[in-house]
């Protein structure tokens, strides 16, 4: 048997609402450093969605696991650099950033650093590139497979064997004069960088990650002549007819297309050009890959006043490393970026245990980018920026307004129908959704402090159907309540009957939206998860309400000693009411034609 509004104790039950909102509201205000108010997306706060699609260097189609791989990697550059809100997410062969606000320029270099390694400098443009004779003969480190060279250390880099880092560097990351020490133990460590390195635009790719004819041809003749095998000879000294030629082939300056990024062999020597466009490059193979960098940062040294690098390796790598600098102290080890060389400093001494500091005259920036490259710099694929949106934060402002304006229309639709039906009962419903708006607006800026959730126009989209969920509860008890006066109850005995038989139909009514909303969360992705993702949440904050709010509310009226509030023809509940009463006289009447009977 159904219990009586009386024994519901509503003011129980709204008190704990109370509670719920009040400690929600405390930690909006009283807790971390932002503003009382939700994240928002880039359609509706302005930013950019950079969309990278991946390529491989014979042109086929790149394995789900270096895409994943790919996208892990990037995430990583993302929380390392400080981007709050972004979404890295996977679209066939497309790897999507999305960075709300004014972050945008970021994203678009975060796909950029994709394949970094050590190779060893023969010559640059400022020097022969025939090397004297005289100069004392070094080897290569057996790993690296390359021939001998015997060039030495660019005029305009100093070459000391000192442990002391030196103080000279020239213009540019990629030119020559940085050098290389073992990591002095009292220099402090500064956290990583927070800005993305700088580098030329990639070469542009079709979307399906394939390459097309011309692309092909331009690759094929770049490797003929900054590829070319014979670049560097069996001696290890220089062809100077064809290092003269592949260097006269390449345009270093910015912005520059090279149809090798990306694309190169690092089996093979390689001409490149330097960061700044300054140094054109003659490099060994690679010795040494990007991706047995364990980490890498700047810091700033108070010893010699000066910001410095900081680079440790692999174990793997770091026995490379130890064998390449120690055969090779007083040479140039060029870090190469898709064919660019960012930075080539001196061997200063044998760096046995991994632990390198990278000196020079760097500024605090130069150094952060610097290590930004090392520590970030290595994807298991190559990647074009196919495309990039950017929204101002002008569009987006607009596009909030229209939001909330659609949502507002869709409120006041929903307040008249139900004042207009039910009058008081329309009245309670319109309170329930007010408080149950305040609901999901603490949840908002929450979860946009604890998880990133960013709010875009397809979460206000989620939220302006959960209105017409939230309010259809409603309308389902209120029904039922009309049912059991049809039948010749009173409002109050009516009440805890009626609410027995909605609740289930609620229950079962919102475990369907909130099914279907977790469903199209799963297989989704981007716009749509945010519409699904505030549709599942509101339908829960809508049980929550209906079963702390609304129906206590009308248990409270019905039991009310207030005339004007007990009025059935108040509440809406006046023809039913006299229509029930019509079913229970004839009823009555009924009955006792059957006992005259």
């Amino acid at each position: 048997m159904a219990s009586s509004a009386g024994h519901l104790r509503p003011g129980r039950y709204l008190a704990f609402f109370a509670l719920i909102v009040i400690v929600l509201y405390a930690l909006v205000f009283l807790t971390g450093n932002h503003k009382p108010t939700p994240k928002l997306g880039i359609d509706l706060q302005g930013g950019t969605r950079v969309t990278l699609t991946a390529r491989t260097p014979d042109g086929g189609q790149p394995t789900r696991e270096s895409l994943n791989q790919a996208r892990q990697i990037i995430e990583r550059r993302v929380n390392g650099i400080g981007v709050s809100g972004t979404e890295v997410l996977l679209d066939g062969n497309n790897v999507v950033i999305t960075v709300p606000g004014e972050q945008g320029d970021q994203a678009k270099n975060l796909g950029k650093t994709a394949k970094l390694g050590f190779r060893k400098v023969v010559a640059n443009a400022t020097q022969p590139v025939v090397p004297p004779q005289t100069a004392p003969p070094a080897t290569t480190p057996p790993t690296s497979g390359a021939p001998k060279s015997s060039t030495p250390p660019s005029s305009g880099a100093p070459s000391t064997t000192s442990g002391a880092p030196t103080t000279t560097k020239s213009g540019g990351g990629g030119a020559p004069g940085s050098a290389l020490a073992q990591q002095q133990t009292t220099t402090p460590a500064a956290p990583s960088s927070s800005t993305p390195p700088p580098t030329s635009a990639p070469a542009p790719a079709p979307s399906d990650g394939s390459v097309d004819a011309e692309t092909a041809k331009e690759i094929q003749a770049a490797k003929a002549l900054r590829q070319n095998p014979q670049l560097i000879g069996a001696d290890g000294t220089a062809n100077q007819e064809l290092v003269a030629k592949a260097m006269a082939s390449l345009t270093c300056a910015p912005n520059a297309k090279d149809p090798l990024e990306g694309n190169d062999d690092p089996k093979l020597p390689l001409v490149a050009c330097g960061d700044h466009d300054t140094y054109k490059y003659l490099l060994e193979p690679e010795f040494l890959p990007g991706t047995e960098i364990a980490d890498a940062n700047s810091s700033y040294n108070t010893q010699n006043g000066q910001w410095v690098v900081n680079l440790s390796f692999k174990s793997a790598g770091t026995k490379t490393w130890a064998d390449f600098t120690s055969k090779n102290v007083g040479q140039q080890a060029a870090f190469v970026l898709d064919t660019q060389v960012v930075s080539a400093p001196n061997i200063q001494v044998a760096i046995l245990d991994g632990n390198t500091q990278i000196t020079g005259k760097f500024t605090q920036s130069e150094a952060k980018d610097l290590s930004d490259i090392l520590k970030y710099g290595s994807l298991p694929l190559s990647f074009a920026s196919s495309d990039a949106t950017t929204v101002s934060a002008t569009l987006g402002l607009a596009s909030l307004q229209a939001g909330l304006i659609a949502g507002g229309i869709g409120l006041l639709v929903v307040f008249i129908y139900c004042l207009f039906y039910y009058r008081l009962l329309g009245v309670l419903t319109i309170l329930s959704l007010a408080l149950s708006g305040s609901l999901v607006y603490a949840v908002l800026v929450l979860l946009g402090r604890w998880i990133g959730y960013t709010l875009d126009l397809a979460g206000i989209a989620g939220l302006i159907i959960a209105i017409g969920i939230t309010a259809d509860s409603f309308v389902i008890y209120f029904e039922r309540l009309k049912d059991e006066i049809r039948e010749g109850r009173t409002f109050r005995s009516a009440v805890p009957r009626g609410w027995v038989r909605a609740r289930r139909t609620i229950l079962a009514s919102d475990a369907v939206s909130f099914l279907a909303a977790a469903i199209l969360y799963v297989i989704a992705v981007g716009d749509v998860q945010g519409f699904a993702f505030t549709l599942g949440m509101s339908t829960v904050l809508d049980l929550v309400v209906v079963y702390l709010v609304t129906h206590p509310l009308v248990a409270m009226v019905s039991t009310s000693k207030n005339a004007f509030l007990s009025n059935p023809r108040h509440l809406g509940l006046g023809a039913v009411q006299q229509l029930g009463s019509q079913r229970k006289k004839a009823a009555s009447v009924g009955r006792a034609n059957v006992k005259e009977a």
